[in-house]
């Protein structure tokens, strides 16, 4: 039967005793020929859902992947393992690429990994065609849809597997997608007939924090210091200068950072992104270019220090912290300039009405998970169509904030908006409009009589702050636009008449009082219960670890996940077949490094090792 020829390999490739939750129905359903749709969260294990299938059935996996960057290590994981992986992309030169599509044809190949754009070729084409093909694996597939945050025009082709190969089971796959991104994707990849499968989106091991922008440079080097000394992990900024910036002000207070942006030349990307994955401990800073695909599992951080333009981009980006099941961090700032900046971009975007108010809807949602009172992970999941309880594990539930009755302050700041939105031609920033609101003197208020509003001083019993919050907040809920035609200046909405005449209650959001230094309890990853033997075990596995990556050329998580180290370190197995009971120890692998790890082993719990029984 299908799901014992699975096991068997899952078992015997992969080192697992068992799937995950979800992976076995779906490996299932594809193994008999049957089309499927996967929506599973990162670190889900969602490769295995086509790589089992693909070593079951007869021929090869043909994966599409986006980023070629990435394909390398993916074959190299995959080479460990056992797995005759290759693949076919522009980095190639001729020869390379003709001995691929030899042992292509020669049926020496399990899997092969193609970007889109190669796959759309007519030589790839008639290639595939003279082959025989298990599956077809679409990775990312949220990148054929247009209303996502990763649109890949290339992906729009891909309805012609169907076309071409109607007997051969495709298996779209992605990490996160709404309702509307799930059909569209059906739609244009023509898998309104494939058996969909959706998966939990709750990624319990990652903490979720938000915080209001203050010197973001210094809040952001706290975080590292104090959280996450060492640790490796990304910094999404929303401009180039931005990253570089970053980039430097890390450097220079003694983290290991590196910049990535689509700016920086093709080969410094890449050796940037290589380090990334190769060594410990390094600091990725860069724009939403940068993290597609990336299967670094030890990624214990995901910092924003820029908001995020929705949701789905967010819980994608910061789903790239802890897919090794770890604790990790996902931490974000943003203030009232983040809030302006981007609804500016939505009202000067390309595009149609329909297009701007999808944009905007994405934005309103993000604000909202900003904003929230609530537990941040039931807002996140909400979105996504799932219900739960109170996390426990966000910042909103480990140090609630306060609620107070906001209608005063805000009919206070919405007069103030409208008194200079009259003076038109003229731009009169946040911090004008809260010097008048305090009663402020400054040169600027002098010099526009603005002394003389009614509004002037009206606001004393609130902090600078708390008033940047208060708008922040009125932005947030479509209360006050940015109006362009307006000369930039902040207007008022349709809805804002409902609050001055006080005819709705505007309950906001108060940060609760938090340390100046950190703010949640640390998040860093703890070590399971180990004593003294296994603690030293474990730090001579991942050494052992390095030195073999390095003569491999590989990361270092592609030899051993630290999951599986931590495993070994505390069962201690003395003998080969008791190393291949420990999960991710495969046949391939406890053949190519079982002798190695006994003998590591053996160094802190001496005893009768038999290296020579086998598994």
């Amino acid at each position: 039967m299908a799901d014992q020829r699975a096991l068997e390999v899952l078992q015997r490739v992969f080192g697992y005793e068992t799937f995950r939750a979800g992976q076995q129905s779906i490996v299932e359903h594809v193994i008999a020929g049957g089309d499927a749709l996967v929506l599973m969260p990162t670190g889900a294990g969602k490769s295995l859902c086509y790589q089992v299938p693909a070593l079951v059935r007869d021929g090869v996996g043909v994966v599409v992947s986006p980023l070629i960057a990435l394909m390398q290590d993916q074959v190299d994981a995959l080479t460990e393992l056992g797995v005759r992986a290759a693949f076919l992309n522009s980095t190639q030169d001729w020869q390379g690429a003709r001995d691929v599509e030899r042992a292509f044809l020669q049926g020496e190949i399990d899997l092969l990994y193609v970007a889109p754009e190669r796959l759309l070729t007519d030589r790839c084409i008639q290639l595939l065609e003279r082959g025989r093909i298990a599956l077809f694996a679409i990775d990312e597939a949220h990148c054929v849809s247009q209303w996502g945050h990763d649109f890949r025009p290339e992906y729009l082709g891909l309805s012609m597997l169907h076309e071409r190969w109607p007997d051969v089971p495709r298996i779209a796959l992605t990490a996160t997608a709404t309702d509307t991104t799930r059909r569209e994707i059906a739609e244009r990849l023509a898998l309104g007939e494939a058996r969909q499968f959706v998966a939990s989106f709750d990624r319990p091991n990652i903490r979720y924090h938000i915080v209001e922008k203050n010197d973001v440079r210094r809040q952001l080097l706290t975080l590292l210091q104090q959280e996450h000394d060492g640790d490796a992990g990304i910094v999404y900024c929303l401009s180039r200068n931005k990253v570089e910036e970053t980039a430097a002000f890390l450097c220079a207070n003694g983290i290991d950072a590196l910049p990535y942006h689509a700016g920086l030349g093709a080969a410094l990307r890449s050796q940037n992104q290589s380090r990334f994955l190769r060594e410990d401990g390094i600091v990725m800073v860069a724009t939403i270019a940068f993290g597609m695909g990336i299967d670094k599992p030890d990624v214990r951080f995901v910092a924003h220090i820029d908001l995020p333009k929705s949701v789905e981009g967010y819980y994608q980006e910061t789903g790239r912290a802890g897919r090794d099941g770890l604790p990790a961090t996902a931490w974000l700032a943003y203030g009232l300039s983040d809030v302006v900046q981007q609804r500016r971009m939505i009202d000067e975007s390309a595009g149609d009405d329909a297009f701007r108010r999808q944009l905007g809807a994405q934005l309103d949602a993000m604000l909202g998970l900003c904003e929230t009172i609530a537990c941040r992970r039931q807002r996140l999941l909400q979105y996504f169509g799932q219900t739960i309880g109170p996390c426990g594990n966000c910042d909103n539930c480990l140090q609630p904030p306060q609620a107070w009755d906001g209608t005063v302050a805000a009919q206070k700041m919405l007069s103030a908006i409208y008194r200079l939105w009259k003076e038109r031609g003229q731009r009169y920033g946040a911090g004008h409009l809260i010097d008048i609101l305090r009663g402020k003197l400054t040169p600027r208020v002098s010099e526009h009589g603005h002394d003389t509003l009614s509004v002037f001083g009206v606001g004393t019993d609130l902090s600078e702050q708390a008033w940047r919050g208060v708008l922040r907040q009125l932005l947030a809920y479509g209360l006050v636009i940015v109006d362009q035609e307006g000369y930039g200046t902040l207007a008022l909405t349709n809805s804002s008449r409902e609050v001055l005449r006080g005819e709705r209650t505007l309950m906001l959001r108060r940060e609760a009082d938090r340390p100046a230094g950190r703010s949640t309890p640390k998040s860093r990853a703890a070590d399971p219960a180990l004593d003294a033997g296994a603690q030293a075990a474990f730090e001579s596995l991942r050494a052992w670890r390095a030195e073999v990556a390095r003569s491999h050329g590989v990361p270092a998580y592609v030899i051993f996940h630290d999951a599986t180290l931590r495993d070994i370190a505390i069962a201690r197995p003395d003998s080969l077949s008791a190393l291949s009971h420990v999960s991710g120890v495969g046949a391939k692998k406890l053949e190519s490094y079982g002798r190695s790890i006994l003998e590591r082993i053996a160094a802190f719990d001496p005893g009768d090792v038999q290296l020579g029984q086998t598994a």
